[in-house]
């Protein structure tokens, strides 16, 4: 028997305690947020890099895709073993990228267009570069240096066996022996993720005031907020254990681990907030935070704490109604007791593309873009997905630049593949990319894909992607929220409401009858107008 939908109610008030949409004190609360690659976004000077005058240049397209900041991957100077994750100054700009003049016209630019600008910030690690360690390097055992990081004596009668078991997250041990001065085997040092990014130990009061500075100098650079990287790892647990097994990589995200998720960062973020506070305008922190649980997560966005932490539960769900159904309702009720803001995100530059992931289906992905953007809260849009890009997935060796591609039993190593940089034009070296050509090869249909070739076309993702955007920022019951109401639906598809706003989700590969329209169609993900059945792999935007 098909089930019936609920009929459309009258539009209801925003729930208790939560911002209505457009209430700017908490713009975090229903922001949507552009991730920038900076590498792969645009080339202000031909070299066939992405730079910050590129960004700056293409600031106004941003403003008109309707997003309300744009958070930008590292442009520190780095010697760029891990694409800018290695950081040897935190507050000088690579050259790659330009110099503090453009970061400060870039920000200046932004805040006239009526955009936020959040910066990553990386303090987990340093480069092996940074003074700091080449310091603790030459000045050997002994050096105060090395108190500020993880150095330890091997294991054995040699000490030529790391201090303990732990894993690289790019693959092999997490501990790499140094050379004393004198050229003998010294002492190993601790990098969770490649050997040229060394971890601090944020133990040291002065690893604390360090970033306690560096946040007070992009603060009046006038940024108005960081992502921070690796939230979950700055604190190691008492004597650093040994985990006892290998593959480590697989518990990932599933529990807590002695090097990640460990109590004692919050007590860091809380000296944070503070920071935060006193400086205007509602300046945020964003944790990069890959936790056991929805409810493990919650605990970074405590009142005191951080604003927002990446959804990375909800981007790992299939496109399954019943999983997706289950995931919302987990991150839904997770940070409603916190009082935090609900993210969503389906893409950013470590993960397969959203298009790739879900089956390589555009109908699929614009599906999965139209709920995602429907759900309460905010969320986050990494470039190129508004274009429809999909995964390049056959990039030669020899112009692959992840690290975790060149360890033998490290991950697949296919971060590269999210990382091409985008097309603007339909033609030209690197498709408007820039005159020099482009640092990682584009695919020849993304000719067809570009920015200039969706412009203007009613059905393609772009403009899908504008419109939508215009709904949501104009729609009284889209935006910040904490909860949805679900509503029967066939078996498949996911119904729910917020207020006057309904949306409809068919996750099966056929057609399903709704026996009553719940309203107007606002806005399909792939041409419906309300008549009929539902089509695959669809989503409608219904108001009453």
């Amino acid at each position: 028997m098909t089930q019936h939908l609920a009929a459309p109610a009258p539009a209801a008030a925003t729930a208790a305690g939560t911002p209505a949409p457009g209430n700017r004190s908490g713009w975090w609360r229903d922001a949507v947020i552009y991730q920038v690659y900076p590498r792969s976004f645009a080339d202000g000077n031909g070299d066939g890099m992405g730079d910050l005058p590129g960004i700056r240049a293409r600031l106004p397209y941003l403003a008109e895709l309707g997003v309300d900041a744009v958070w930008l991957s590292p442009f520190y100077a780095s010697p760029q073993a891990d694409a800018g994750y290695d950081v040897a100054d935190y507050r000088a700009i690579d050259p790659m990228f330009g110099d503090l003049h453009d970061a400060d016209a870039l920000i200046r630019d932004a805040h006239d267009l009526g955009l936020r600008i959040i910066v990553d910030l990386v303090p987990n690690h340093s480069s092996d570069q940074h003074e700091w360690f080449q310091r603790a390097l030459r000045e050997g055992p002994g050096s105060p240096l090395r108190d500020r990081y993880h150095f330890r004596p091997g294991k054995g009668p040699g000490g030529e066996q790391p201090p303990n078991d732990w894993e690289s997250i790019f693959g092999g041990p997490a501990w790499t022996r140094t050379k004393n001065p004198d050229g003998t085997p010294g002492d190993w040092y601790l990098h969770l993720f490649a050997p040229e990014q060394p971890d601090f130990d944020w133990n040291h009061p002065a690893v604390q005031d360090e970033f306690r500075s560096v946040l007070r100098f992009w603060l009046d650079m006038g940024v108005d907020g960081f992502r921070i990287d690796v939230a979950h790892g700055l604190v190691k647990a008492d004597g650093l254990p040994d985990m006892g097994r290998g593959e480590q990589l697989k518990l990932l995200g599933n529990q807590v681990l002695p090097f990640f998720d460990q109590d004692g960062v919050h007590e860091i973020y809380r000296a944070w907030r503070l920071i935060l506070e006193e400086y205007g305008g509602d300046r945020i922190g964003v944790a990069e935070a890959w936790t056991p649980s929805a409810d493990r997560t919650a605990l970074y966005l405590r009142e005191d704490e951080l604003h927002q932490a990446f959804n990375f539960h909800y981007l790992n769900a299939g496109w399954d109604a019943a999983e997706l159904r289950a995931v919302i309702d987990e991150s839904l009720d997770s940070m409603r007791p916190v009082g935090a803001t609900t993210t969503w995100v389906l893409s950013n530059h470590d993960v397969v593309r959203h298009l790739t992931r879900l089956g390589g289906s555009p109908e699929r992905a614009r599906a999965a873009s139209l709920l995602m953007l429907a759900l309460p809260g905010s969320a986050y849009v990494y470039q190129g997905e508004e274009l429809g890009l999909p995964e390049v997935v056959d990039l030669p060796d020899e112009v692959r630049q992840d690290p975790s591609f060149f360890k033998n039993n490290g991950q697949e190593g296919l971060r590269d593949g999210c990382r091409v940089p985008i097309p603007w034009t339909s033609d030209g070296p690197s498709y408007g990319f820039g005159e020099g050509g482009s640092w990682l090869p584009q695919p020849a249909e993304w000719a067809g894909l570009s920015v200039e070739a969706q412009t203007g076309d009613p059905d393609s993702t772009l403009e899908l992607y504008r419109r939508a955007l215009a709904v949501r920022r104009e729609h009284p019951d889209l935006g910040a929220g904490d909860a949805v109401e679900w509503l029967e639906a066939p078996e498949g598809v996911l119904a729910f409401r917020r207020g006057s706003f309904t949306c409809t989700v068919n996750t099966t590969a056929e057609p399903v009858e709704l026996p009553a329209a719940p309203g107007r169609v606002l806005l399909s993900s792939g041409g419906y107008d309300g008549a009929g059945a539902l089509p695959a792999d669809t989503v409608v935007w219904w108001t009453a």
